[in-house]
């Protein structure tokens, strides 16, 4: 699983010119699934989005969570963090988990979140979405915990 992790002021999801998804400050999380990710990948991506320390505390250091501010998640499925573009022009995907398990990893992945207390939202998945985002810092982490890295 892998997962672009942006600190934001604001963000907004639309599908058609219909906003689907809006959140106020947190986090705008794109997550990938990849072939053999499971319920493990699942857990240790959602824990470290609700507990990874980016916000700034008083003092101006990064020592706070999304949990910790009350912030919000807005998390869009994102095949293409699997495309692997070392040979030609054309990226190739065939690390992505196909769509129907992607989907489901993708929708436990927004369960578990929640469950931590985080509020979160959600795209559309598979869906041609306009995301509007005023990045904060800007502080974008990347995280790979894909099944075949261990």
């Amino acid at each position: 699983m892998k997962a672009v992790v942006q600190r934001v002021k604001s963000a907004s999801l639309s599908v058609g010119g219909d906003t689907v998804s809006e959140i106020g400050a947190g986090l705008v999380v794109y997550l990938g699934v990849g072939v053999g990710d499971g319920d493990k990948e699942c857990e240790i991506v959602s824990r470290k989005i609700c507990n990874m320390r980016i916000f700034e505390d008083d003092c101006g250091k990064m020592n706070l969570s999304v949990k910790d501010t009350g912030g919000e998640v807005l998390l869009v499925s994102q095949f293409t963090l699997y495309g692997d573009a070392r040979k030609g022009n054309r990226p190739s995907f065939t690390e992505a988990e196909l769509p129907d398990r992607a989907e489901k990893l993708y929708l436990d992945v927004r369960d578990m979140i929640a469950s931590e207390g985080v509020g979160v939202k959600t795209g559309v998945f598979g869906a041609d979405m306009t995301i509007n985002q005023i990045n904060d810092g800007p502080v974008t982490i990347l995280l790979d915990f894909s099944a075949h890295n261990d």
